[in-house]
């Protein structure tokens, strides 16, 4: 995930195409779009775009929203209403984030834009398609509704279905796919498997919302649950005319203290083994807004094939047995009880233990001798 600030170096992009099957980059970073493709044409490269602001210090494109400040300000003098307003009839800038101004994402023609220009913008780019940000549920940015024309943030809701079903299309029937930053999915039956459609879903929160906050047992559970639901293809235009099938992403981000050695990385690898089976499609971590890294944990290498029956509560913690190894990870606020581990397992350090105590939120995921490598 590269989303600005620091430079993007030719040592970081040698390690994302031999280590990340996914990247989430800005529209201006081209250049690093070809040279990821150029050492890993099978690497999947999506561009950042906010589906629900546009920033007014961006003033020559790419831009990363959908629709130009100055574009949406013209359409605001032949009387459009593309920005959102209070009652007192004043924009919404983001709390928190100076610039950002908060778009009417149930207005027809604000979304008609917004899907225009991405399509023109990726006809003929290299990127795979797009990483549709602010796939917002509860008001994270001081919109404090009501405002005008929306009583509550239902409003919103039901103007991210129709952009996300419109660009899905749109980028499909072109060839591209369309990912959404789908938040608290948990809290909307449904949501994850409508919008992740057309390309896939990302968790930026996976099991937590920092290094510190965590989803409680049954809030994780949920939310593991809603990005289970569906796991078919999507069905993607090919430049022949045809159409082919593409597995839908399912892209999780960790929160951390923005050390790899960060417990909550390797409890979320954990997780990913445990709940998903290792169907889920790639995982990163990161502190919040740190978008400048190279994440890596060795275990995210290990391949330990089809899940062995269900996951298993046990001793306070969830475990599962994989045909090339075994995952536990504990997802309450307290110790789990001591729990063993079948044999002839191994860590990265060496022989995995007879037993393990898992802390409160944390995993542990160990391998067969012979277990496989999943990237090369």
């Amino acid at each position: 995930m590269r989303y600005g600030g620091q430079p993007i170096t030719s040592k970081q992009i040698e390690f994302a195409a031999r280590h990340y099957t996914v990247a989430l980059l800005q529209p201006e970073y081209t250049d690093v779009v070809a040279r990821l493709k150029e050492i890993n044409p099978a690497m999947t490269v999506l561009c950042y775009k906010c589906l629900s602001s546009t920033r007014n210090y961006e003033t020559e494109s790419p831009f990363t929203s959908g629709v130009s400040f100055a574009e949406a300000e013209k359409a605001e003098a032949e009387g459009q209403q593309w920005f959102a307003r209070r009652l007192s009839g004043e924009r919404i800038e983001w709390q928190g984030y100076p610039g950002h101004f908060q778009m009417n994402v149930w207005n027809p023609e604000y979304r008609r834009r917004w899907v225009k220009n991405i399509c023109a913008e990726l006809e003929n780019s290299s990127f795979d398609g797009v990483l549709a940000d602010n796939d917002i549920y509860g008001d994270y940015y001081g919109i404090n509704v009501p405002i005008r024309d929306a009583r509550s943030m239902d409003r919103f809701h039901k103007g991210l279905d129709l952009l996300i079903r419109d660009a899905g299309k749109a980028l499909n029937a072109r060839g591209k796919i369309i990912v959404p930053n789908i938040a608290e999915s948990r809290m909307a039956p449904g949501k994850w498997k409508r919008h992740s459609a057309y390309g896939g879903g990302f968790e930026e929160v996976f099991l937590g919302w920092s290094a510190t906050e965590f989803l409680n047992q049954t809030s994780a559970l949920a939310q593991m649950k809603e990005m289970m639901e569906d796991f078919s293809a999507v069905e993607v235009a090919t430049s022949s005319g045809g159409v082919e099938k593409r597995p839908r992403l399912t892209l999780l981000r960790a929160s951390t203290d923005g050390e790899d050695t960060h417990p909550n990385f390797m409890a979320a690898l954990a997780a990913l083994w445990v709940f998903s089976g290792g169907q889920w499609s790639a995982l990163s971590a990161g502190s919040h807004d740190g978008h400048n890294g190279t994440p890596w944990l060795e275990e995210l290498t290990w391949d330990l094939g089809a899940p062995i029956g269900h996951p298993q509560p046990v001793k306070g913690a969830w475990i599962r047995e994989l045909e090339h190894g075994w995952a536990a990870i504990n997802l309450t606020n307290h110790e789990s009880g001591q729990i063993s581990v079948p044999k002839e397992l191994f860590a990265v350090e060496g022989t995995a233990p007879a037993t393990v105590v898992l802390p409160p939120h944390g995993g542990v995921v160990y391998r067969t001798e012979d277990a496989g490598i999943a990237l090369a």
